[in-house]
């Protein structure tokens, strides 16, 4: 019985590890987000982004791996869940603070908890309730303190973004039973990248090209570190550490995104960090720590979900 429980042990550190290690690099995606759009509008930022991570994960990816995973499913969901909430990320991110962005985003893991509650007809226990309505209310609490160049409406659209990011990741527990991880994120990204392909065509026309001296450079070099950083690195280690633990328990290890995110917006974008951000933020953090505790502390392998 010992050495039967030595490789699900490691196997289960090893998830933990990638799921923590993604919820770190996210939390570059929102502040490499806003240095990107100084150079490209919001619908060709989630083009360059996707495409770019797509073309490293496709040339790299096993062939049979690639042809298994290529579907229209898993097209469509990058294209519309993927594509679609960074795209409305990109265009609320305009309009609000990477910090309040950040923080927003924080209602990731209790919207997942909550979708798969109810998608896989799960019955969390109430510390978790309790926590998803002190995490939520923070949300509130730091949608309604502007500054740093947020608004409500920017802040709005980051929310929604968020709702369907995490409906994005509950469906992508399904897709990944019996794929590589790798070849069902190289196409989700494939799909993100066509999928805004015409909106960015039709809202914003060609492309422009960089900023002139230091400030093009920085921008393009956010691009890149968006497409690797923020985009390829953690999307695959989540897909890696998700098809070993539960969506729950996955969805825990998106506490890091804000707290990084919040962190680099203070530091390196001057963002305010006044006592109602700071009494939002802890809410948020605090909200998610109860609502996640349950569920690290419960089942770690993957639960297959029910049709619905």
């Amino acid at each position: 019985m010992k050495t039967s429980r030595l490789p699900l042990a490691s196997s289960r550190n090893r998830a933990v590890a990638a799921l923590a290690a993604a919820g770190v690099a996210w939390g570059t995606s929102v502040p490499l987000s806003k240095a990107a759009l100084t150079w490209l509008p919001p619908a060709w930022l989630v083009v360059a982004r996707f495409a770019l991570a797509a073309a490293v994960l496709l040339a790299t990816v096993d062939r049979t791996a690639l042809r298994r995973a290529l579907r229209a499913r898993v097209l469509a969901l990058g294209a519309v869940g993927l594509g679609g909430s960074v795209l409305l990320q990109n265009a609320g991110l305009a309009r609000t603070s990477v910090t309040h962005a950040a923080l927003l985003i924080g209602a990731g893991p209790v919207l997942v908890a909550v979708i798969a509650a109810a998608w896989h007809r799960a019955v969390a226990r109430p510390v978790a309730w309790a926590g998803f309505a002190v995490s939520l209310g923070g949300v509130a609490v730091v949608a309604e303190g502007h500054g740093g160049g947020a608004t409500g409406a920017g802040d709005a659209m980051v929310l929604v973004s968020a709702l369907i990011a995490a409906a994005v990741t509950v469906a992508q527990g399904r897709l990944l039973e019996g794929q590589q991880p790798a070849a069902i994120t190289a196409v989700m990204f494939l799909g993100a990248a066509v999928g805004a392909l015409p909106a960015a065509a039709c809202t914003a026309g060609i492309p422009p090209v960089p900023p002139a001296g230091g400030a093009g450079l920085l921008a393009v070099l956010a691009v890149l570190g968006l497409a690797v950083i923020g985009t390829l690195t953690p999307f695959t280690l989540f897909a890696y550490g998700q098809r070993t633990v539960s969506t729950e328990v996955a969805g825990a290890f998106l506490n890091l995104e804000p707290l990084v995110g919040a962190l680099v917006g203070v530091v390196a974008f001057g963002d305010p960090a006044g006592p109602r951000l700071l009494l939002g933020g802890t809410a948020i953090l605090g909200g998610i720590a109860m609502s996640s505790l349950p569920a690290l502390r419960g089942r770690t392998r993957p639960r297959l979900a029910t049709a619905g």
